[in-house]
């Protein structure tokens, strides 16, 4: 696992891509509980939209934690490749800003789509 910041490839050390993984397994644990209580209580299909919110928490923390890439460091300009969550550096070149926003927004569309797969799926089941 690298420790260095990578302007558009890593933004994140093993504190930060914890987290991550652990608002991944938030996310999906709660869309699979919600998934359960929508389908088990009879809720209309408009009801099931709900399920984007937990699915769209659970997508970005996996990949996040997979790409060592945070979406939010990465659209303000910061970077933590520490062991703390404490420690938080700006990215100061406009180049590499650039960069880390691309990744950003790539993170954060594969998030979208996959939240909107699994919400597709669970509004079209009877």
């Amino acid at each position: 696992m690298s420790t260095t910041y990578i302007p558009g490839v890593c933004n994140i050390g093993p504190a930060e891509i914890k987290q991550r993984k652990l608002s991944g397994v938030i996310g999906l644990s709660v869309t699979v509980i919600l998934f359960s209580v929508l389908l088990v209580g009879g809720f209309d299909a408009p009801w099931r939209l709900i399920i984007f919110i937990p699915a769209m928490i659970g997508a970005t923390g996996y990949l996040q934690a997979a790409f060592h890439f945070c979406v939010r460091f990465g659209t303000t300009g910061l970077f933590n490749m520490s062991n703390t969550l404490e420690t938080r550096e700006s990215v100061d070149q406009a180049t590499y800003r650039k960069k880390d926003q691309h990744r950003a927004l790539f993170i954060a569309g594969i998030s979208f789509a996959i939240a909107a797969a699994v919400t597709t799926i669970v509004f079209i089941l009877p």
